[in-house]
């Protein structure tokens, strides 16, 4: 234009939105020198076409080519003539974005908040430069952000940028294609699965299969959703993550700015994390998932709203289940409930800047999604990996004591054995759970889960109308008919416990007075042979007929050995009890008990009380002995108990 020379208003690009300018200030930084810009021949862009503008950090990062460039010709650059230096101002600009989200989150770790929201709005920035890079529109990188630290802050770790040298030859990715705006939620969600499915086959084509295979996740969970919404269930859109510039879902509200916050902080997390390594930035689009979708709240006299279930189920649980068996349906349903556990119990850590425990937490319910996938796919999934519900917190909800509220002495001895009731109650039911966990019983599992859960919150009940100053509530005796099963997870397969408990009543020796005796007890198990037996012996307790052990002793075992079955049925394990003797003195025997093992067929534990023998002769002395296996060797060690349960009427 400025030659003179006529312009072809068809070949004038259209103009570019990158959203709203930033409201928050930039810190003043000393401006990096920036390379030459990449120059493209045949390039003319016009006086009157419009440039990409952004907010104050990046506010000219795309202007117009040099006047040199201007006369060259006439013609607009093509995006499919990629170039060195086109790839290397694309990967410094990558870096520049990864090094602000690293500094956002280092700062949110050190409780700069504000910062933190510069760092990631800024990132965020650069979003749009790389977008107009892409399109083959020329971009000014003398106003591109300095470096996180240049101003003055700390900066992260990283390697220094130098945007001179260019990257390895490879071919330019395609701009993202940005589909118009979706009429209605069908149409947006179709919109979205097919972003993701196209980006999947092109990720299996490069070769990409860790890519790949998170792509063909996120397509079938918009699948998903897609059949929960033709039938006219609930979809939960804040599970679903959006594609880059893709436009939101009519009549769907957006995600707040703080919970958008939170989740790219969470992205930010994995890429820092040494454990996960660098990752791809389609991998920031998966995290929002994973940063807990819901805000936990902590009201000072309101329980009633934890216990209210959410209102708009997972499409994943609504159209998934629909071709699985029931069985499978339960064990999703368990994942998906352990999993949100622990997704609250890593926000509540993050609350109280217990970063590590946070972090822990995150990673177990990470864990489990593989567990998820496969009942999901319908595939069988082993219950008792399963990890326990996180510890709960004894502080979830605050209560206020009113310096005017008096409760009669009475009053209190009635909440304290109500309180001490349910908490027994709530133990109970938890390590029945564990234990139902271990043997991958899903149902029952869940059903001791959801008892204990009710205990909980009937003690948060209990502890509000305490702190109101109210009389206790009413409540009431059930009897309760349970069908448990005892099982010792804490040993393994291989072990086989003996707890030699105390002996009564102890003959002793010839010359030896009742109270002067100092016995022991030492015994030998005869496997995995008679010549390999293993010996094990308590320590001594002297001055006493009626010793107290409590001592145990694990023994190596081969539950499918023939060897093993047989000493179980017919040998059992015989008891050596001697009396120590002094200086230059031998022990004395003082007699000998047999205590069977057939029980351990079917019982996971055994409790005998056997009778210590001299010779043939009884002796009137006893000995109380334990043997434990961590599940019987044929079959579940059933028990069927009543008992009164205590139930907080509702009011």
């Amino acid at each position: 234009l400025k030659k003179g020379k006529p312009v072809i208003e068809s070949e004038i690009p259209p103009p570019v939105s990158v959203g709203a300018p930033s409201s928050t200030p930039q810190p003043l930084a000393p401006v990096r020198p920036a390379p030459p810009v990449p120059t493209v021949s045949d390039s003319t862009p016009l006086e009157g076409s419009e440039v990409t503008t952004l907010s104050p950090a990046v506010s000219n990062a795309v202007t117009p080519t040099s006047e040199e460039e201007q006369s060259s010709s006439a013609t607009l650059p093509s995006p499919e003539e990629p170039s060195d230096e086109k790839e290397a101002t694309r990967a410094m600009l990558l870096e520049r974005q990864k090094e602000y989200k690293l500094a956002a989150l280092k700062a949110k770790k050190q409780g700069e908040m504000e910062q933190a929201r510069f760092y990631f709005l800024t990132s965020k920035k650069l979003d749009a430069v790389i977008n107009a890079l892409e399109k083959g529109q020329a971009v000014d990188l003398s106003e591109v952000p300095p470096l996180p630290g240049a101003g003055g802050s700390s900066a992260p770790s990283g390697p220094s940028l130098q945007v001179t040298q260019p990257v390895a030859e490879a071919p330019a990715p395609a701009a993202p294609s940005v589909p118009s705006a979706p009429k209605d939620v069908l149409e947006a969600l179709e919109q979205r699965r097919v972003k993701y499915t196209e980006a999947s086959n092109q990720a299996k084509a490069s070769g990409d299969d860790r890519k790949a295979r998170m792509h063909d996740r996120i397509a079938k969970q918009y699948q998903s959703a897609i059949r929960a919404h033709k039938a006219g269930k609930a979809v939960n859109f804040d599970e679903l993550p959006v594609p880059p510039g893709f436009p939101p879902i009519p009549g769907v509200k957006a995600s707040g700015p703080e919970q958008g916050f939170i989740a790219a902080l969470e992205a930010a997390n994995k890429l820092a994390s040494p454990e996960v390594g660098e990752e791809d930035d389609d991998e920031d689009e998966e995290e929002p998932k994973l940063a807990v979708p819901e805000k936990p709240k902590k009201p000072a006299l309101d329980v009633s709203a934890e216990g209210k279930p959410s209102s708009s189920a997972s499409p994943d649980r609504t159209a998934e289940q629909e071709g699985i068996s029931p069985t499978a349906a339960q064990q999703l349903e368990l994942l998906e409930s352990r999993k949100k556990q622990y997704m609250k119990a890593a926000l509540q850590a993050k609350q109280k800047k217990e970063m590590e425990q946070a972090k822990v937490f995150l990673r177990t319910a990470k864990g489990l999604d593989p567990m998820i996938e496969a009942a999901r796919n319908g595939k069988p999934v082993d219950i008792s990996t399963l990890p326990s519900p996180p510890g709960d917190e004894e502080d979830d909800f605050i209560l206020v004591h009113h310096c005017d509220v008096q409760l009669s002495e009475k009053a209190e001895q009635v909440y304290t054995q109500l309180a001490n009731i349910l908490t027994k109650q709530r133990e109970k039911c938890l390590t029945h759970s564990e234990q139902f966990t271990h043997l991958g019983n899903v149902a029952e599992t869940t059903k001791f889960e959801k008892m204990a859960e009710s205990c909980k919150k009937s003690l948060e009940v209990l502890m509000l109308a305490q702190s109101r100053g109210l009389l206790p509530p009413k409540h009431h005796f059930e009897e309760r008919s349970f069908h448990t099963v005892r099982i010792f997870p804490e040993l393994s397969s291989t072990d086989l416990v003996i707890i030699i408990v105390k002996g009564m009543n102890l003959p002793a020796p010839s010359g030896i007075q009742p109270n002067d005796l100092d016995a022991y007890i030492k015994f030998e198990f005869p496997y995995p042979s008679a010549e390999q037996s293993q010996k094990h012996k308590t320590s001594v307790i002297k001055n006493t007929n009626s010793p107290e052990y409590n001592q145990n002793f694990t023994l190596s075992i081969n539950r499918n050995h023939r060897g093993f079955r047989r000493v179980v049925a017919s040998k059992g394990l015989k008891l050596e009890l001697l009396h120590k003797g002094g200086f230059l003195r031998s022990d004395k025997p003082i007699g000998t008990a047999l205590v069977k093992l057939d029980k351990l067929e079917s019982q996971s534990e055994i409790r005998e009380i056997v009778e210590v023998m001299d010779g043939r002769k009884h002796t009137g002395g006893r000995v109380e002995v334990k043997v434990r296996l961590r599940e019987p060797l044929c079959g579940q060690d059933m028990q069927k108990s009543t008992e009164r349960w205590l139930v907080i009427d509702s009011s």
